[in-house]
């Protein structure tokens, strides 16, 4: 089955396409060649959010380099930024708080680190710069880069792992005094662990559990927003205005990685658009097989020894060819209903812009 690329580009229904797939296998460049194909040859207002903290989307884009904010690449509509979670995290206690405890929250060392190094985060503040670019209704179009390999669904799992957080019974204690208008959270905190506090002061750190209590005590006012802003957004990625686009190249792991995905998927009800296979190998004659080219060479080789390489190269690449077509199929057979597109391998890695429009120019004619 072809997934038909183009119609998905042009469709005025689909805002919000996912790229995901394992490292190596050209997911950031289908990224930008799908968000540059949009732009420019239907006319969309696009732009692509990275998650993956590699710069080679910039430099494919002719940017010098990339930040929270959507930066335009020259004379398209095309804007590209990159998630840089902390500025995002800052963002929504500026918007969702006063500017004196939006202060107190900066200053908090327990904020500190958890906006920049807490695991969670980047899934958390990828929920939330989605949840922003599309509020903002300034785009037709936004294609989210997610990392590699499987942490590139974790931001599915970021609305109830923050609900779990919340919920949680130690942060229920860390409320209670807060909410009781404690001047001492610290010392309640203590009394309502009881016996057990001893042993948590020992672990953490008196300094540690004071910043812990601090922090949340700070943040309670805005927590109930944020899991709401979360759980919609993934209501949002379960709608059929977002496609989800996995990308692998014809090996065992990355052909593994995107069965996972569209397992995942599939259980998490999410709008599965198709399969792009990168970097596939082909030829102009597949009639001619590898080993009738062996043996052509072979016949030939004493008397014309150039015509004889050529059939050799040809009959290794024939055998590529059928290799790869082996290894498409392990997906193939296990999703029959998944639309697929072929990529043709490239002669040189993509850097620029016009690699960029090869690559759109080759998923909207490619074949399943």
């Amino acid at each position: 089955m072809m997934l038909r690329m183009d119609a998905l580009l042009a469709d005025p229904e689909v805002k919000i396409i996912v790229c995901c797939g394992s490292g190596g296998v050209g997911k950031t460049t289908t990224a930008a060649a799908l968000g540059l194909r949009a732009a420019e040859v239907h006319g969309r207002r696009t732009v692509v959010l990275t998650i993956d903290p590699a710069r080679r989307l910039a430099q494919s884009l002719g940017l010098t380099e990339l930040d929270n904010t959507p930066r335009q690449v020259k004379d398209t509509q095309l804007h590209a930024m990159m998630l840089d979670m902390k500025r995002t995290f800052d963002e929504v206690v500026l918007t969702h708080t006063a500017p004196e405890r939006a202060k107190e929250i900066f200053s908090n060392p327990f904020y500190q680190a958890m906006s920049s190094t807490f695991s969670g985060t980047q899934e958390y503040m990828a929920m939330e710069k989605l949840s922003q670019l599309r509020s903002a209704d300034s785009w037709d179009l936004i294609v989210v880069d997610t990392p590699p390999s499987r942490s590139a669904l974790d931001f599915l799992d970021a609305p109830a792992r923050l609900g779990r957080f919340l919920d949680g019974r130690m942060l229920r204690i860390l409320l209670g005094p807060a909410r009781a208008g404690s001047r001492s959270v610290f010392n309640l905190v203590s009394a309502s662990f009881g016996a057990f506090s001893k042993v948590v002061q020992k672990i953490l750190g008196a300094q540690l559990l004071t910043d812990l209590s601090g922090f949340v005590s700070a943040l309670d006012s805005m927590f109930g927003g944020f899991r709401d802003r979360a759980e919609e957004t993934y209501r949002i990625l379960q709608d059929p205005q977002t496609a989800f686009v996995l990308v692998a190249a014809p090996e065992p792991d990355a052909i593994r990685e995107a069965a996972y995905f569209a397992e995942r998927l599939n259980a998490e009800q999410m709008p599965l658009a198709g399969l792009v296979l990168n970097r596939m190998h082909e030829t102009a004659v597949p009639e001619l097989d590898a080993a009738t080219s062996a043996a052509a060479a072979s016949a030939i080789r004493a008397s014309h020894p150039l015509a004889a390489e050529v059939l050799e190269v040809h009959s290794l690449l024939m055998r590529q060819i059928v290799r790869e077509s082996g290894m498409a199929a392990h997906f193939t057979d296990q999703f029959p209903g998944v639309p697929v597109a072929k990529v043709p391998a490239q002669a040189t890695d993509v850097h620029d812009l016009s690699g960029l429009r090869i690559i759109g120019a080759a998923l909207a004619d490619a074949v399943g």
